[in-house]
């Protein structure tokens, strides 16, 4: 447009004196070219004008070229769209940023760029090593892009070289022109819109425009629109709806712009208007997430007929780093939210928020953005000829709906009957409802009784899974009594009422610590011990307690038995492999030899063979009881004597334990533990984890202190003193040393064998 510039107009006569300048420099528009508003009303009432002149001087510019320049820079990559756009290829390309998982595929990238550096110095063939590390790299790199987690795939639609919504449409576009303003007084440079062709066909854009350098982010606000971004894109829904364009939107915000200053423009009335609008717009509506899509101001131009994003793009209600700081306090969690949030594409997807998946180069969309760009026009093509066969009524319903079967719930359409039932809370039984009979009972826990018997007098094999069994079902069966005897006694709901405070009390720490709970669950304990004995149902209580007793010792017994034969197999495996040592066997081979050349038939003839074997058999008796210490075992002689000493300490030490156990204090901390392992999980938190190791070293410490008492302390250290006298070497008249054998809880080893060869 051309513009015109104003000299000092110069005046004669009575006027002379009378205009200011700020009357000459007032808009020609409401009056005559140069002539003040004041004067002109003047002379209408009768004023005289004299001798008055105006002069004036015009600048000449360059005439504009619109819409399409004559002789575009085929130079420019993109032709004549660099040309109606402010928005040029950059003159410097932009740093490579390396993400953080993306190392590993650095130093392969290091290595071969070192190799074909070699190979051009050095001047030799390195093509069969240089393919084989590039073939490396291919495969690392498409191991790691099919495998990313969340919080990666957050990092990716974040990276800074990621191409933007222009990048893209003039990637996709025929022509593309570029439209401004809200008409309001402001041009958002965070939201652009404009008008281009695709194949022919016209479409209006809008989209986010995030910057390629730190200079255009600052520019572009990051991406973050201001309330005018989202009323200049209203605007251009409303010219797009009245004369029928479809309209494609590209979203890729952190969030709408939450400064001061927008919420005073009304930041929440703009959005919301965009909401309502589009909703009721008549053309057909496809929404792109390219990037990330934060909260409502990526929604302000997301209510589509069709929501496609890109691989590796995000959509969320608050980011990863904002939900991490107000759930776990800390942004470091970020990754454990995001993979909760379910913000990826492919999740979106599965919940049907989501159309579809637009696929990216491995590497990201910033590895070939050309290629990205082409993937996003197929899926809009597709996409819109899908659309633009429905009638008007048609398409307003598709994006209703779409939008209304989001969640749990939808209006006049039933629930699938599964997710009806996924969604309840489901009731758990606190006691499972008794179907065995006494007598039936009875017969199962003799029959396995019996099996456990025959098992400890032969090799077949202990019945550990029937056992377990059996115990589980005893416990539901004294579970059932219980519930029996409280109804009966009248204490149910007073079990129920302390169920649902000890429950209430569990979001808290240390709640079984709070004294009046756990005097509360003390005295009620007590009340109902004292009471159960006049419970009808007593005597079965009783009977199935005592199986069930029973039934833990068979169980302890198994456990046993199957720690000593596990120790009889690992001690015959270290003397076949002791026997097997080379040094051993040519000691063997050597005296069989010296035996075989004496032509004796028998060695008690031949002192000096005798001594030989005696000593080589104490040799090597020794040397396989240094095997057997290495083990932590002891070997001692099957005096029953010494074995008597040996389970009575044993039962004295159990005796301790249980006692101690059973002491309020240990079981106090028992309880605590039971409790935060519950309240814990599968996946517990640091301070869970904590509790639950201090708990645990609280409870061992006592044990050990109990153990270490000094009588237990002084009658071990006796035993162990006995013990060791007995161990000593003993060689009889005939120069053998005796068996050494233990049973049950001994090492049962048998040297005699090293005899064998004579």
């Amino acid at each position: 447009m051309s513009s015109m510039t104003q000299t000092p107009a110069s005046f004669t006569g009575n006027l002379a004196p009378k205009p200011t300048a700020s009357d000459l420099l007032r808009s020609s528009s409401n009056g005559v070219s140069g002539v003040p508003l004041k004067a002109l009303g003047r002379a209408q009432l009768g004023a005289r004008m004299r001798n008055f002149s105006i002069t004036a001087r015009v600048r000449k510019v360059k005439k504009h070229e619109y819409p399409w320049p004559e002789d575009p820079d085929l130079n420019v990559k993109g032709g004549v769209l660099s040309h109606l756009s402010p928005f040029k290829p950059l003159k410097e390309k932009p740093k490579p940023v390396t993400l953080d998982f993306e190392k590993p595929l650095m130093d392969l990238q290091k290595k071969i760029i070192d190799v074909q550096k070699m190979a051009n110095e050095t001047g030799l063939d390195f093509s069969d090593q240089i393919i084989s590390l590039e073939n490396k790299y291919q495969q690392a790199l498409k191991d790691l892009y099919t495998h990313l987690t969340p919080i990666q795939r957050v990092n990716i639609a974040r990276h800074p070289n990621r191409p933007t919504f222009l990048d893209h449409v003039f990637n996709i576009t025929e022509k593309f022109v570029e439209l401004h303003g809200d008409r309001a007084g402001y041009d958002d440079p965070a939201v652009v819109t404009g008008l281009g062709t695709i194949n022919g066909r016209s479409y209006m854009f809008m989209g986010h425009q995030k910057g390629r350098n730190t200079k255009e982010n600052i520019k572009r606000n990051f991406g973050m629109p201001t309330p005018h971004g989202y009323r200049k894109a209203l605007r251009m829904m409303y010219y797009a709806d009245h004369h029928g364009f479809p309209i494609i939107t590209f979203i890729d915000t952190p969030g709408a712009y939450a400064d001061l200053k927008s919420e005073e423009l009304g930041q929440g009335e703009a959005i919301a208007q965009n909401l309502r609008t589009m909703f009721g717009l008549k053309v057909p509506i496809v929404s792109i997430v390219m990037g990330e899509g934060g909260s409502g101001g990526a929604l302000a131009i997301g209510c589509a007929n069709k929501l496609l994003m890109l691989e590796n793009a995000v959509f969320y209600v608050a980011s990863p780093e904002a939900c991490a700081a107000i759930l776990w306090k800390s942004a470091k969690a970020s990754p454990k939210a995001a993979e909760k949030l379910k913000i990826t594409a492919k999740e979106l997807t599965k919940l049907q928020i989501a159309d579809g998946i637009i696929p990216e180069p491995l590497g990201g969309a910033h590895a070939d953005p050309y290629w990205t760009s082409q993937q996003i026009k197929t899926a809009i093509l597709e996409s819109m000829d899908e659309l633009v066969k429905m009638d008007t009524e048609t398409l307003l319903k598709h994006r209703a709906q779409k939008f209304r079967k989001l969640g749990g719930f939808q209006e006049g359409v039933p629930i699938d009957p599964k997710r009806k039932v996924n969604m309840k809370k489901k009731d758990k039984s606190i006691v499972p409802i008794s179907k065995t009979s006494e007598s039936e009972l009875r017969d199962e826990v003799e029959k396995l009784k019996t099996q456990i018997l025959e098992a400890s007098k032969s090799s077949v094999e202990h019945p550990g899974t029937g056992l377990k069994e059996m115990m589980e079902k005893l416990k539901r069966e004294i579970d059932y009594e219980y519930d029996e005897a409280a109804k009966a006694l009248g204490m149910q709901d007073k079990i129920l009422m302390l169920r649902e405070e000890v429950a209430k009390a569990r979001n808290h720490n240390d709640q079984l610590a709070h004294p009046a709970l756990k005097e509360k669950i003390d005295h009620l304990k007590d009340e109902f011990d004292k009471n159960l004995p006049s419970a009808p149902n007593y005597p079965n209580l009783k009977y199935k307690l005592g199986m069930l007793k029973e039934l833990s010792k068979a169980s302890n017994l198994t456990k046993k038995s199957t720690t000593r034969d596990e120790l009889k197999l690992e001690i015959n495996k270290r003397f076949s492999e002791f026997m097997d040592r080379p040094d051993v066997k040519q000691k063997i081979e050597t005296l069989k030899a010296e035996i075989a050349s004496s032509g004796v038939s028998n060695i008690d003839s031949k002192p000096e063979l005798k001594e030989k074997v005696s000593q080589m058999s104490g040799e090597l008796e020794s040397e396989f009881k240094a095997v057997l210490n290495s083990m932590g075992l002891q070997v001692v002689p099957s005096d029953s004597e010494a074995l008597a000493k040996i389970n009575a300490f044993d039962e004295e030490v159990n005796m301790t334990i249980d006692d101690l156990v059973n002491s309020s204090y240990l079981k106090e901390r028992i309880e605590l533990l039971k409790t935060e392992v519950e309240k814990a999980g599968s996946r517990p938190d640091e301070d869970s984890k904590s509790k639950i190791q201090v708990l645990q070293a609280e409870i061992k410490q006592a044990i050990t202190e109990a153990i270490s008492f000094p009588e237990l302390k002084e009658k071990y250290e006796r035993l162990a003193a006995e013990i060791l006298e007995t161990t000593k070497p003993s060689v009889g008249s005939n120069g053998s040393s005796g068996d050494e054998n233990t049973e049950d809880s001994q090492v049962n080893v048998n040297l005699e064998a090293n005899r064998s060869f004579v």
